[in-house]
């Protein structure tokens, strides 16, 4: 598939936003979270931030983006709708928990089930935005038991890194987030590894034979092509990368993506001050170029049943 620069923001950006909330909601369910009313301001706004930008940039890849509202009609049996449903519904309890912890400085009692809610509706939303994906039988790379578990990862991950960063200003960045970041970041980095390894050794089927019937006389091939020049359908369904340069941008996205935080993670728990603030940035910088790289390969690895047709022994 071709990767969209728009559909890539949004997914990284919001489900970072949806990270941070989630981490946000528990730490002060928790009671671990910082009490200072800035803390809320600084972490809340930067998660409806990116949440936000992330929802907005998603209507760029649409033909008609005045008509996204539509989408939302579909709810029974569309996961976009029900994606789409659900972050605006997030807003709500997230947004009253925001308020009553800035403006009224409290996080206790009927606030903290807004925050229980807002972490639920958030880890729902990302749900629905990998089974966008999950649901495709005609994309076999994303049609497969790991593509939602690397969303909903992915997105703790990267909130838990945002998490840190911002809990740094606040000497909040003790051994409760650190350790539990770390787990995060192990857990995300397993689960990654089993996407790829069931996106290596899954073959696809002989497509083409299996649609003619002919696979008992061996491999077929069309006489003549469908087209005498690239259509859309093959730029946007066609793109491929090659095997060489998808291996190093994998070790890439892993290295950015978990090493590195995990390495600034563990520096973080012996160190103290400016120097943890520092480490935490570090992490925030390798997690977003990582995460970047993680979702453009996302795309670019993964191909449409079509190009069979158009070529292509299988998909």
């Amino acid at each position: 598939m071709h990767p969209a620069y728009s559909v890539i923001f949004f997914t990284t950006a919001s489900g970072a936003g949806y990270g941070l909330l989630t981490w946000v909601a528990v730490a002060t369910l928790a009671r671990t979270a910082p009490t200072d009313w800035r803390f809320g301001l600084i972490s809340l706004g930067l998660a409806f931030l990116l949440i936000t930008g992330g929802l907005l940039s998603s209507t760029a890849h649409l033909g008609r983006p005045e008509r996204a509202w539509r989408a939302m009609s579909q709810w029974r049996s569309s996961w976009l709708s029900r994606e789409g449903v659900l972050a605006i519904a997030t807003y709500v309890p997230a947004g009253l928990f925001g308020i009553a912890w800035v403006f009224f400085e409290t996080t206790s009692g009927f606030i903290s089930l807004l925050a229980l809610l807002a972490a639920l509706f958030a880890i729902a939303t990302v749900y629905s935005t990998g089974m966008i994906y999950a649901s495709l039988p005609t994309i076999k790379a994303w049609h497969q038991p790991w593509t939602v578990p690397v969303y909903i990862v992915l997105a703790l991950a990267s909130g838990g890194v945002l998490y840190l960063l911002i809990a740094s200003f606040f000497d909040g960045a003790n051994s409760w987030p650190l350790l539990l970041n770390a787990l995060v970041l192990a857990a995300a980095f397993a689960i990654k590894r089993f996407y790829w390894q069931t996106l290596d050794t899954d073959h696809a089927l002989p497509m083409r034979y299996a649609a003619t019937g002919l696979e008992h006389l061996g491999r077929i091939r069309q006489i003549e092509p469908p087209h005498t020049q690239e259509n859309f359908v093959m730029r946007e369904m066609g793109y491929s990368i090659a095997r060489k340069h998808a291996e190093k941008l994998r070790r890439l996205a892993m290295a950015l993506m978990f090493a590195a935080p995990a390495l600034c993670i563990v520096m973080m728990m012996v160190t103290g001050g400016f120097a943890t603030t520092l480490l935490a940035l570090i992490a925030t910088a390798a997690m977003a170029v990582g995460l970047f790289t993680e979702r453009w390969l996302f795309f670019a690895e993964a191909r449409h049943i079509s190009m069979v047709y158009y070529g292509q022994q299988a998909a």
